[in-house]
């Protein structure tokens, strides 16, 4: 029998409210991991959804309670585009949360998006996480403390896109993506390490992603179509923290069997 990964599902009045909520959870994720191996490693998410999360982690509220010169940080994918560039996932953490909070830049590790060769960024990264871990990049993937995620209203996460299948990938930890419905070249973490994470937390706001989050939790299971169903930790926490207009399309039934903090 296949175990099924411990999900929480919490619900928030709107983006502000989960935001705050999911920089608490980050905070105590954070915290904990620094306590039991003097450092956190977390994979930061791309998006519009986090910015919020992000600018309020430099605020005095939170920026305090944690030790941030003790933190690694990651990233789920990137766009094929230079680190200046406003599209980058970088630069948008960067800005918001990494320049603010002075990270030291050793703890800094982007994917190098403005490659010509995207499979070599990939390799590059792959080794870059080894590194970090301790570990060899051709053997079990390493278990991130915290892996932000979102989805679009394709179904998507990271850069995993409907249609392009990165789900029975078994040796891979970072691969190149290409996304034939939006013409874009992307470098992506796999399923099979974003699932090794110790947490997964998936930030979901708005109506326009209210029949996404709804086929992916409650829909028939089809990974190639909705490809965030491919996410679900191995041995970890999968939590997805939602406000009231990305909820408005899941049933009832289904909150309820899920862990629904008050």
């Amino acid at each position: 029998m296949v175990s099924r990964p411990r999900t929480e599902l919490r619900q928030f009045a709107d983006l502000e409210e989960l935001s705050q909520a999911a920089a608490d959870e980050f905070c105590r994720i954070a915290c904990q991991a620094i306590a039991e191996s003097r450092r956190a490693v977390i994979t930061l998410s791309g998006g519009s959804t986090p910015r919020r999360l992000y600018e309020l982690l430099t605020t005095d509220r939170y920026r305090h309670r944690v030790a941030w010169d003790r933190v690694e940080f990651f990233w789920g994918d990137e766009r094929a585009v230079p680190p200046d560039d406003r599209d980058s996932n970088f630069r948008m953490a960067d800005d918001v949360l990494l320049e603010p909070l002075a990270i030291p830049s050793a703890h800094i590790h982007r994917i190098e998006g403005e490659r010509n060769d995207l499979n070599a960024a990939a390799l590059a990264y792959e080794r870059e996480i080894a590194r970090v871990f301790g570990v060899l990049p051709d053997g079990p993937p390493p278990a991130f403390d915290l892996v932000l995620l979102g989805i679009g209203a394709d179904g998507h996460t990271a850069s995993l896109f409907p249609g392009t299948d990165v789900s029975a990938e078994s040796t891979r930890w970072v691969v190149p993506q290409y996304a034939p419905a939006i013409a874009a070249n992307r470098v992506t973490m796999t399923p099979r390490l974003l699932n090794a994470a110790q947490h997964v937390m998936f930030l979901v706001a708005g109506t326009e992603k209210a029949d996404a989050l709804a086929q992916v939790l409650e829909g028939v299971r089809d990974p190639q179509r909705l490809p965030a169903q491919m996410i679900e930790p191995t041995s970890g926490v999968l939590m997805w923290f939602v406000d009231r207009a990305a909820a408005g399309r899941l049933d009832r039934s289904h909150a309820d069997h899920l862990s629904t903090p008050a």
